[in-house]
Formats: structure tokens, sequence, C-alpha cells
């Protein structure tokens, strides 16, 4: 199991945001966090990669134990984890490859030739192959993200975390982008991704969790059957 969440409760400072939170991800799977806007989808995400620390129960991610895990670590759990941004927060006076070189090289990649060759391989495999050259102001909003994607495929994580992806794109663009992240999980990684676009969610299914009232539920049967009778 690659998160397990037993009982977790989670504050931001030193607000009450979430209880008795059981969630779980396994590799490969594709799963969903929706709720409305302030009910802890980020939150809970935060916890994920060390930004926000739990307040109580019991949470492991990647064989570490989120309870203890000292700061200095956290860099190592990130590096097997792949972040996916709304706001997308690339380097704007930098290029395509330079923002994804930065990356492997923070990351402790050294041989040039071996970083030419994995960010061509990430920029391909997002549809971006001839854009390495181009500062991110250049690129619409749907090109930035696929950029965002193939920064965090860049070190192949276990688990990528997509905070609403989709939220700064048009429909059709979003599509492309949720579709792109369910290919890279039919891969083996485990993706974990925050909405409240419950059309994407629907025409893209997954395992479905719901941020409702402090709480973290499983819905996904719910959710899908619910679905079927509306249509």
């Amino acid at each position: 199991m690659l998160i397990d969440y037993q009982q977790v409760e989670i504050n931001q400072q030193e607000h009450f945001v979430l209880s008795e939170v059981n969630f779980q991800v396994n590799e490969g799977e594709f799963v969903y966090i929706i709720g409305k806007v302030g009910t802890g989808k980020t939150s809970l995400l935060k916890t994920i990669y060390g930004e926000l620390s739990i307040a109580a129960g019991n949470a492991r991610v990647l064989e570490c134990d989120m309870n203890s895990l000292k700061r200095k670590h956290i860099p190592r759990l990130r590096r097997q984890l792949g972040i996916v941004f709304q706001d997308f927060q690339l380097l704007t006076d930098r290029t395509v490859y330079d923002n994804l070189a930065f990356v492997l090289k923070a990351t402790g990649w050294k041989d040039r030739h071996e970083m030419d060759t994995r960010i061509e391989e990430v920029l391909s495999r997002v549809g971006m192959s001839n854009k390495g050259y181009k500062l991110p102001h250049e690129l619409s909003g749907g090109e930035q993200q696929r950029i965002v994607l193939a920064r965090a495929i860049l070190n192949r994580p276990k688990i990528i975390l997509a905070d609403e992806p989709t939220g700064n794109l048009d429909e059709e663009t979003g599509c492309q982008i949720v579709k792109l992240l369910h290919e890279i999980s039919s891969k083996g990684a485990a993706v974990v991704m925050t909405t409240h676009n419950l059309k994407i969610v629907r025409d893209y299914p997954g395992i479905v969790y719901q941020c409702r009232e402090h709480h973290v539920e499983e819905i996904t049967q719910t959710f899908y059957q619910q679905q079927s009778i509306n249509n």
C-alpha cells in the first residue's frame, strides 16, 4: 500500500479541518478527492507530501511514518512523488527544458546526456516534444499544464498528486490532461487528484473519496450509481 491513513486528524494552523480520515491508495490506482471549496481537499494532499503535519492518527506514505518524519527527510520523500499544481508554478524566466533540468539537478542527476534523454522522454510522453526551447509565457494554459505533468513524472514517481489540475483550463483541455493522468496511472503510478468537476469524474472513472463536513468518505459505488440514474 502506497498511502495508508488510519483515523487521521488534520488541522490548518489553529483551525480544525478533517477528522477520522481513513484513506488508502495502492499502486496503479486513480483516486479522486471531490468536495466543495474549503472542505479540506488540498489540506489532505499537503499532508501526503509533508507540507502540513497530521494532528493525530496514523499515516504512512511510501513506507514513511508521517507522524515522526523529520523535516530534513521530507525532500527524500518528495523525490518519490510527482506534484501537479493548479497554478503551474513554473520558473517563468527559464525555458521548458531548463525548468525540467532544474528539477533533475536538484534531485541528484549529474550526467548531461542522461538528463537530455529523460527530458526528451517526458516531453514526448505529454505531447510537447517540440516545446523545450519555449518560455512558459509563450505557452497556452493547457501546454503549461502538460509541462507541469512532464515535470511531475521526471523521476518516475510512485505517486502523483494533482491539486485541481484542470481548474484553470477549458473543458476540452482539462479532459486531455485527465486522460494523460489516466495513461500515466495505467503504467503503474498511483494518481490522487482533487477536483470539483464531477463531469470529469464521471467521464474518466476512478476511486472516489468525498470531503464533507470535516470527514472523508469513500463513495465510489454510490457516486457512479447516482450518475447512471441521472443519465
